[in-house]
């Protein structure tokens, strides 16, 4: 077959022209595993497969292919930096066994040091006996490491004094503070607006999230220091998700929603369908391969 040089050169133009565009596309569009799609977040790792935040958990979602992880963070006793869910030990490690006279098992009245000794894997599976639970430091390395996104928890602000302004001079120590990190791989959630306030003020790049459902009448509010609303996927309406998109946040972009916990198949495509930006799952590969069906305009129920 011949092909007229004008026209070889004139196609291979419009193919650099169409990459040029997709690459400023993809910078200043939301990081999504595929276009259309919204963002698979894995749930304090891939917490469906093994314990939740723990580095076990994200090289599991490392080994799925999941990009983003989220986590929550705390503090010791003595001041240092913690990633656990529960205000207290004893759900997820043997705390009970080592110190049985310290309930309630708070982490505020435990060192790291003595954190350190407890056994986070056993209570999910015998397999994962003397997993550890990990510093804020360890964790961002290995993130890091496993080339992954952070979506990070600042749990119970109201617990741990200034844990925002801690909790950025880590990141900023880890280098996470830097223009690529607070482009497209880190953002910091809470429940408590006024965290996110503290955030915002201290570090206006950093994106932020808001867990939980505030009012249409109230989102302009939260608009000024959020740049998503993330609530339950149980109270989640097309409407108001058009009401978040019709906002634009403190970086001056549309509002995002990211949503959880979400860990079968129909409930992600239909949230997908209704214009979520994000999803949060134990199971990241069963919403990850939902959605990508979804998008050939199949569905296919996936199973681990």
């Amino acid at each position: 077959m011949h092909i007229h040089p004008a026209a070889a050169v004139t196609g291979a133009l419009l193919g650099l022209s169409a990459l040029v565009l997709s690459a400023t596309a993809a910078q200043a569009a939301p990081a999504r595993d595929q276009p259309g799609n919204p963002v698979t977040v894995s749930h304090r790792g891939a917490s469906a497969y093994a314990p939740e935040n723990t580095l076990a958990s994200i090289d599991k979602a490392a080994a799925l292919r999941i990009a983003w992880v989220e986590n929550d963070v705390q503090r010791t006793q003595d001041g240092k930096l913690v990633i656990m869910h529960d205000t207290t030990l004893n759900r997820t490690t043997n705390v009970e066994t080592l110190f049985p006279s310290r309930a309630p098992w708070k982490i505020s009245d435990f060192t790291l040091a003595e954190i350190q000794k407890l056994d986070a894997g056993s209570w999910f599976n015998r397999k994962f006996a003397g997993e550890r639970v990990p510093t804020l430091g360890r964790y961002l390395n290995r993130v890091e490491h496993n080339h992954q996104k952070l979506l990070m928890e600042v749990k119970a602000p109201e617990l741990y004094p200034d844990i925002e302004r801690q909790t950025l001079n880590e990141l900023d120590n880890a280098g996470w503070l830097d223009r690529e990190h607070l482009k497209s791989r880190l953002i910091l959630q809470s429940f408590s607006a006024d965290s996110l306030k503290n955030i915002h003020r201290q570090e206006a790049d950093v994106k932020t999230g808001f867990l939980g459902m505030p009012a249409v009448a109230d989102l302009p509010a939260y608009a000024r220091f959020a740049d998503q609303i993330n609530p339950s996927h149980k109270t989640v309406t097309t409407a108001y998700i058009a009401a978040v998109h019709r906002l634009k946040g403190p970086h001056a972009r549309p509002l995002e929603l990211f949503t959880w916990t979400v860990d079968d198949g129909p409930t992600a495509v239909a949230l997908a369908r209704m214009g979520a930006d994000g999803i949060i799952t134990n199971a990241p590969d069963v919403v990850r391969n939902a959605l990508e069906q979804k998008s050939f305009g199949l569905f296919i129920p996936s199973f681990p």
